[in-house]
Protein backbone atom coordinates (compact mmCIF):
# COMPACT_ATOMS: atom_id res chain seq x y z
CA UNK A 1 0.00 0.00 0.00
CA UNK A 2 1.52 3.39 -0.84
CA UNK A 3 2.33 5.77 1.27
CA UNK A 4 0.80 9.41 0.75
CA UNK A 5 3.93 11.50 0.29
CA UNK A 6 5.18 14.29 2.49
CA UNK A 7 6.60 16.94 2.49
CA UNK A 8 9.45 17.45 3.60
CA UNK A 9 11.52 20.28 5.23
CA UNK A 10 14.50 21.32 3.32
CA UNK A 11 18.18 21.61 3.74
CA UNK A 12 19.01 24.86 4.31
CA UNK A 13 22.17 23.92 2.74
CA UNK A 14 20.44 23.26 -0.56
CA UNK A 15 22.11 19.07 0.25
CA UNK A 16 19.74 16.18 -1.67
CA UNK A 17 19.89 12.46 -2.23
CA UNK A 18 20.61 11.53 -5.82
CA UNK A 19 16.41 10.50 -6.22
CA UNK A 20 15.52 14.45 -5.02
CA UNK A 21 17.51 15.84 -7.56
CA UNK A 22 16.49 13.85 -10.38
CA UNK A 23 12.87 14.74 -9.01
CA UNK A 24 13.33 18.33 -8.78
CA UNK A 25 15.03 18.19 -12.11
CA UNK A 26 12.15 16.25 -13.79
CA UNK A 27 9.88 19.05 -11.84
CA UNK A 28 11.44 21.61 -13.39
CA UNK A 29 11.43 20.10 -16.95
CA UNK A 30 7.80 19.84 -16.72
CA UNK A 31 7.20 22.85 -15.80
CA UNK A 32 9.06 24.71 -18.89
CA UNK A 33 7.87 22.17 -21.03
CA UNK A 34 4.62 23.12 -20.11
CA UNK A 35 4.98 26.84 -19.99
CA UNK A 36 6.18 26.48 -23.36
CA UNK A 37 2.99 24.35 -24.82
CA UNK A 38 0.70 27.06 -23.40
CA UNK A 39 2.70 29.83 -25.24
CA UNK A 40 2.43 27.06 -28.67
CA UNK A 41 -1.49 26.91 -28.32
CA UNK A 42 -1.93 30.77 -28.12
CA UNK A 43 0.50 31.58 -31.06
CA UNK A 44 -1.78 28.95 -33.11
CA UNK A 45 -4.48 31.61 -33.15
CA UNK A 46 -2.11 34.07 -34.91
CA UNK A 47 -0.50 31.78 -37.08
CA UNK A 48 -1.17 33.46 -40.07
CA UNK A 49 0.16 36.98 -38.73
CA UNK A 50 3.56 34.92 -36.97
CA UNK A 51 4.27 33.50 -40.67
CA UNK A 52 3.95 36.44 -42.23
CA UNK A 53 5.60 38.16 -39.50
CA UNK A 54 8.79 36.04 -39.62
CA UNK A 55 8.69 35.47 -44.11
CA UNK A 56 8.03 39.38 -44.88
CA UNK A 57 12.24 40.29 -44.10
CA UNK A 58 13.25 37.57 -46.54
CA UNK A 59 10.41 38.27 -49.36
CA UNK A 60 11.31 41.99 -49.48
CA UNK A 61 15.04 40.85 -50.26
CA UNK A 62 14.43 38.25 -52.08
CA UNK A 63 11.01 37.99 -53.06
CA UNK A 64 10.12 37.98 -57.02
CA UNK A 65 7.50 40.79 -55.80
CA UNK A 66 4.45 40.56 -58.26
CA UNK A 67 6.29 38.46 -61.26
CA UNK A 68 4.10 35.15 -61.23
CA UNK A 69 5.77 31.75 -60.71
CA UNK A 70 5.47 30.87 -64.42
CA UNK A 71 7.32 33.32 -65.53
CA UNK A 72 10.94 31.40 -66.06
CA UNK A 73 13.13 34.20 -65.96
CA UNK A 74 14.28 34.32 -62.68
CA UNK A 75 14.55 38.12 -61.82
CA UNK A 76 12.42 39.79 -60.19
CA UNK A 77 10.50 43.19 -60.43
CA UNK A 78 14.17 45.29 -59.82
CA UNK A 79 15.64 42.85 -62.24
CA UNK A 80 17.66 40.85 -59.26
CA UNK A 81 17.78 37.43 -58.66
CA UNK A 82 14.42 36.36 -56.52
CA UNK A 83 13.19 33.34 -55.03
CA UNK A 84 9.54 32.19 -54.33
CA UNK A 85 8.30 30.30 -51.25
CA UNK A 86 6.43 26.89 -51.92
CA UNK A 87 4.76 24.84 -49.83
CA UNK A 88 4.97 21.18 -50.87
CA UNK A 89 2.49 18.47 -50.03
CA UNK A 90 -0.78 18.20 -48.32
CA UNK A 91 0.13 18.24 -44.81
CA UNK A 92 2.76 21.01 -45.11
CA UNK A 93 0.78 23.52 -44.43
CA UNK A 94 -0.25 21.58 -41.25
CA UNK A 95 3.44 21.12 -40.43
CA UNK A 96 4.39 24.90 -40.91
CA UNK A 97 1.76 25.66 -38.18
CA UNK A 98 3.27 23.91 -35.78
CA UNK A 99 6.91 25.24 -36.49
CA UNK A 100 5.87 28.51 -36.47
CA UNK A 101 3.50 28.47 -33.33
CA UNK A 102 6.78 25.81 -31.55
CA UNK A 103 9.37 28.88 -32.51
CA UNK A 104 7.25 31.16 -31.11
CA UNK A 105 6.50 29.24 -27.97
CA UNK A 106 10.44 28.77 -27.07
CA UNK A 107 10.89 32.32 -27.81
CA UNK A 108 8.43 33.87 -25.59
CA UNK A 109 8.92 31.67 -22.88
CA UNK A 110 12.32 32.37 -22.12
CA UNK A 111 11.98 34.24 -18.83
CA UNK A 112 9.82 31.19 -17.18
CA UNK A 113 12.54 28.33 -18.69
CA UNK A 114 15.83 30.17 -17.92
CA UNK A 115 13.99 30.63 -14.49
CA UNK A 116 13.09 27.39 -14.15
CA UNK A 117 16.93 26.56 -14.59
CA UNK A 118 18.24 28.87 -12.07
CA UNK A 119 15.70 27.63 -9.51
CA UNK A 120 17.04 24.05 -10.12
CA UNK A 121 20.70 25.37 -9.68
CA UNK A 122 19.94 27.86 -6.46
CA UNK A 123 19.60 25.07 -3.56
CA UNK A 124 23.48 24.21 -4.40
CA UNK A 125 24.10 28.34 -4.10
CA UNK A 126 25.77 30.55 -1.16
CA UNK A 127 23.15 33.16 -0.18
CA UNK A 128 25.48 35.70 -1.45
CA UNK A 129 25.63 33.64 -5.07
CA UNK A 130 21.83 33.74 -5.40
CA UNK A 131 21.21 37.30 -6.35
CA UNK A 132 23.59 36.67 -9.22
CA UNK A 133 21.44 33.95 -10.54
CA UNK A 134 18.60 36.49 -10.13
CA UNK A 135 20.98 38.68 -12.37
CA UNK A 136 21.29 35.16 -14.58
CA UNK A 137 17.61 35.49 -15.36
CA UNK A 138 17.12 39.70 -15.54
CA UNK A 139 19.78 39.87 -17.76
CA UNK A 140 19.51 36.55 -19.85
CA UNK A 141 16.13 37.22 -20.88
CA UNK A 142 16.95 40.34 -23.42
CA UNK A 143 20.04 38.76 -24.39
CA UNK A 144 18.40 35.54 -25.70
CA UNK A 145 15.63 37.39 -27.16
CA UNK A 146 18.47 40.16 -28.84
CA UNK A 147 20.49 37.23 -29.88
CA UNK A 148 16.65 35.61 -31.48
CA UNK A 149 16.03 38.94 -32.91
CA UNK A 150 19.28 39.64 -34.35
CA UNK A 151 19.61 36.55 -36.43
CA UNK A 152 15.98 37.06 -37.55
CA UNK A 153 17.45 40.48 -39.12
CA UNK A 154 20.34 38.97 -40.79
CA UNK A 155 18.94 36.34 -42.18
CA UNK A 156 17.17 38.21 -45.30
CA UNK A 157 20.89 39.59 -46.03
CA UNK A 158 22.37 36.22 -45.97
CA UNK A 159 19.80 35.16 -48.26
CA UNK A 160 20.45 37.73 -50.91
CA UNK A 161 24.07 36.44 -51.11
CA UNK A 162 23.04 32.94 -51.18
CA UNK A 163 20.43 33.41 -53.62
CA UNK A 164 22.95 36.01 -55.90
CA UNK A 165 25.20 32.52 -56.47
CA UNK A 166 22.04 31.21 -58.56
CA UNK A 167 23.24 30.47 -62.29
CA UNK A 168 21.45 32.06 -65.21
CA UNK A 169 18.31 31.17 -66.66
CA UNK A 170 17.31 29.23 -63.47
CA UNK A 171 14.49 29.48 -60.76
CA UNK A 172 14.87 29.91 -56.77
CA UNK A 173 11.97 27.85 -54.97
CA UNK A 174 12.47 28.33 -51.44
CA UNK A 175 10.24 25.14 -49.44
CA UNK A 176 9.22 27.28 -46.59
CA UNK A 177 9.08 24.47 -43.91
CA UNK A 178 12.78 24.32 -44.54
CA UNK A 179 12.50 27.88 -44.16
CA UNK A 180 11.21 27.70 -40.79
CA UNK A 181 13.71 24.87 -39.97
CA UNK A 182 16.57 27.21 -40.88
CA UNK A 183 15.35 30.28 -38.96
CA UNK A 184 14.01 28.32 -35.92
CA UNK A 185 17.75 27.12 -35.75
CA UNK A 186 19.30 30.48 -35.90
CA UNK A 187 17.47 31.56 -33.51
CA UNK A 188 18.23 29.36 -30.73
CA UNK A 189 22.24 29.04 -32.10
CA UNK A 190 22.29 33.16 -31.47
CA UNK A 191 20.04 33.38 -28.39
CA UNK A 192 22.22 30.81 -26.75
CA UNK A 193 25.16 31.93 -28.36
CA UNK A 194 24.43 35.51 -26.67
CA UNK A 195 24.75 33.88 -23.37
CA UNK A 196 28.26 33.53 -23.12
CA UNK A 197 29.74 36.52 -21.77
CA UNK A 198 27.03 36.35 -19.64
CA UNK A 199 28.05 32.98 -18.22
CA UNK A 200 31.80 34.12 -17.95
CA UNK A 201 30.62 37.40 -15.88
CA UNK A 202 28.74 34.80 -13.29
CA UNK A 203 31.91 33.09 -12.92
CA UNK A 204 34.28 35.93 -12.15
CA UNK A 205 31.16 37.20 -9.63
CA UNK A 206 31.16 33.65 -7.96
CA UNK A 207 34.85 33.55 -7.50
CA UNK A 208 35.97 30.92 -10.36
CA UNK A 209 36.96 32.76 -12.74
CA UNK A 210 39.11 36.72 -12.73
CA UNK A 211 39.16 38.99 -15.07
CA UNK A 212 42.54 38.41 -16.13
CA UNK A 213 42.54 35.29 -16.62
CA UNK A 214 39.69 35.85 -18.70
CA UNK A 215 41.79 38.39 -20.38
CA UNK A 216 44.33 36.20 -21.32
CA UNK A 217 42.34 33.76 -23.05
CA UNK A 218 41.33 36.44 -25.61
CA UNK A 219 43.30 35.08 -28.79
CA UNK A 220 41.80 31.61 -28.34
CA UNK A 221 38.53 32.89 -27.72
CA UNK A 222 38.77 34.71 -30.57
CA UNK A 223 39.47 31.81 -32.61
CA UNK A 224 36.91 29.71 -30.50
CA UNK A 225 34.01 32.04 -31.32
CA UNK A 226 34.90 31.97 -35.55
CA UNK A 227 35.21 28.30 -35.38
CA UNK A 228 31.80 27.92 -33.01
CA UNK A 229 30.15 30.59 -35.63
CA UNK A 230 31.21 28.99 -39.00
CA UNK A 231 29.84 25.50 -37.69
CA UNK A 232 26.55 26.43 -35.36
CA UNK A 233 25.26 28.90 -37.97
CA UNK A 234 22.94 26.89 -40.16
CA UNK A 235 22.97 28.99 -43.19
CA UNK A 236 26.75 27.88 -43.79
CA UNK A 237 27.52 31.64 -45.46
CA UNK A 238 30.45 33.59 -44.35
CA UNK A 239 27.68 36.66 -43.65
CA UNK A 240 26.14 34.41 -40.88
CA UNK A 241 29.15 33.35 -39.92
CA UNK A 242 30.56 36.69 -38.92
CA UNK A 243 27.66 38.18 -37.68
CA UNK A 244 27.83 35.73 -35.32
CA UNK A 245 31.21 36.18 -34.45
CA UNK A 246 31.92 39.43 -34.08
CA UNK A 247 28.31 40.46 -31.48
CA UNK A 248 29.70 37.61 -29.37
CA UNK A 249 33.32 38.95 -29.54
CA UNK A 250 32.13 42.44 -28.81
CA UNK A 251 30.28 41.05 -25.77
CA UNK A 252 32.81 39.05 -24.72
CA UNK A 253 35.28 41.64 -24.38
CA UNK A 254 32.60 43.91 -22.66
CA UNK A 255 32.31 40.63 -19.99
CA UNK A 256 36.24 41.17 -19.67
CA UNK A 257 35.62 44.59 -18.95
CA UNK A 258 32.89 44.23 -16.00
CA UNK A 259 35.44 41.17 -14.52
CA UNK A 260 38.38 43.42 -14.43
CA UNK A 261 36.04 46.15 -12.57
CA UNK A 262 34.06 43.46 -10.31
CA UNK A 263 37.79 42.32 -9.17
CA UNK A 264 39.33 45.78 -8.45
CA UNK A 265 36.44 46.34 -6.36
CA UNK A 266 36.70 43.05 -4.61
CA UNK A 267 40.59 43.79 -3.94
CA UNK A 268 39.30 47.29 -2.45
CA UNK A 269 36.80 46.51 -0.17
CA UNK A 270 39.16 43.14 0.84
CA UNK A 271 41.57 45.11 1.92
CA UNK A 272 39.42 47.53 3.78
CA UNK A 273 37.53 44.20 5.37
CA UNK A 274 39.73 40.83 5.93
CA UNK A 275 35.91 39.02 6.13
CA UNK A 276 34.57 39.95 2.84
CA UNK A 277 33.96 37.70 0.22
CA UNK A 278 33.71 34.90 2.99
CA UNK A 279 30.55 32.45 2.34
CA UNK A 280 28.52 31.61 5.00
CA UNK A 281 30.51 28.01 5.33
CA UNK A 282 33.60 30.07 5.85
CA UNK A 283 35.18 31.10 9.28
CA UNK A 284 37.15 34.64 9.66
CA UNK A 285 40.48 34.53 9.77
CA UNK A 286 42.12 33.81 13.46
CA UNK A 287 44.71 35.66 14.98
CA UNK A 288 46.77 33.05 15.92
CA UNK A 289 50.07 35.72 17.19
CA UNK A 290 51.50 34.50 20.54
CA UNK A 291 50.75 36.32 23.72
CA UNK A 292 52.82 37.49 26.03
CA UNK A 293 52.09 34.80 29.19
CA UNK A 294 53.62 35.38 33.12
CA UNK A 295 56.29 32.72 32.97
CA UNK A 296 55.42 29.87 36.10
CA UNK A 297 58.13 29.61 38.56
CA UNK A 298 59.99 26.74 38.18
CA UNK A 299 59.67 25.09 41.51
CA UNK A 300 55.89 26.09 41.78
CA UNK A 301 56.02 24.46 45.44
CA UNK A 302 58.20 27.33 46.81
CA UNK A 303 55.49 29.75 46.80
CA UNK A 304 52.72 27.60 48.90
CA UNK A 305 53.24 30.04 51.47
CA UNK A 306 52.36 33.41 52.82
CA UNK A 307 54.14 36.84 51.48
CA UNK A 308 56.54 36.87 54.09
CA UNK A 309 59.06 35.75 51.33
CA UNK A 310 59.93 32.34 53.33
CA UNK A 311 60.25 29.07 51.11
CA UNK A 312 57.95 26.70 52.29
CA UNK A 313 57.61 22.83 51.43
CA UNK A 314 54.13 21.57 51.16
CA UNK A 315 52.86 23.78 53.99
CA UNK A 316 55.90 23.64 56.08
CA UNK A 317 58.75 26.23 57.20
CA UNK A 318 61.61 23.48 56.77
CA UNK A 319 62.49 20.31 55.09
CA UNK A 320 61.02 18.51 57.93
Amino acid sequence: MLKSARKKEKDPEGRMPLAEHLRELRNRLLKSVLAICVVTIVAMFFYMDIAKFLMQPVLDSVGCGGASLSDLSGKGSKGHDCAYFTVNGLLSPFTIMLKVSFTTGLVVATPIWLYQLWAFLAPGLHRSEKKYGLFFVGLGVPLFVGGAFFAYKILPTSAKVLIGFTPEGANNLLPLDDFLDLLARMVVVFGLAFELPLLLILLNFTGILSGRRMLGWWRAMIMGITVFGAIATPSTDPIGMFALAGPVTVLYFGAVGVALVNDRRKARRRAADPDFGLSDDEASALDLTPEAVAAPSARPELNDGDDSGTPRRNGYDDVT
